[in-house]
């Protein structure tokens, strides 16, 4: 379980590390690169509801397919917030982990895979669409963020676990 909490807390960091006018993150780990970033800014708060921030600031390494505010935004009306109850934390757990993927797998690698196991346990599906890469129905629009114990992956769609 705290395996899956650092992949989902690196998975998040590495979005909000993506939206950063500065891409360079070689000396921060996951989470401090998305908060400088700034605009992952529900990521961020999604970590923190879930207990993920210290999980996400470990050795990994991980791969976090990181959504951004916009990303969030596109959630039905009231999805985030209701996320964020402390009566909703499981779910939240399961839905921040199905961001992470364990290990470094940079964007020369995401393009072979056909899909990736998630620290949630269920698998994303990867391919490439005219030029973009997708993962389940989200757009990668960002790579290849390295940080100290992983890589983020800026997409614009929040993924959801079946």
């Amino acid at each position: 379980m705290k395996q899956i909490h650092v992949m989902i807390c690196s998975a998040l960091l590495l979005a909000l590390s993506l939206g950063s006018s500065s891409l360079s993150a070689q000396n921060k780990d996951i989470v401090d690169t998305a908060v400088a970033a700034g605009n992952f800014k529900t990521l961020a708060a999604a970590l923190r509801a879930a207990d993920l921030v210290n999980t996400l600031k470990g050795a990994g390494p991980f791969t976090v397919f990181a959504p951004t505010d916009e990303a969030f935004a596109k959630l039905p009306a009231g999805t985030v917030e209701d996320l964020l109850k402390p009566e909703n934390k499981q779910k939240l757990i399961a839905i921040l982990t199905y961001h992470v993927v364990p290990g470094e797998v940079m964007a020369k690698d995401v393009v072979k895979l056909h899909e990736a196991k998630t620290v949630n346990g269920q698998d994303v599906k990867i391919m490439v669409d005219g030029g973009n890469v997708m993962v389940d129905n989200a757009k990668v629009v960002k790579a290849d963020i390295q940080c100290t114990n992983g890589v983020i992956h800026v997409i614009d769609t929040v993924l959801l676990p079946r």
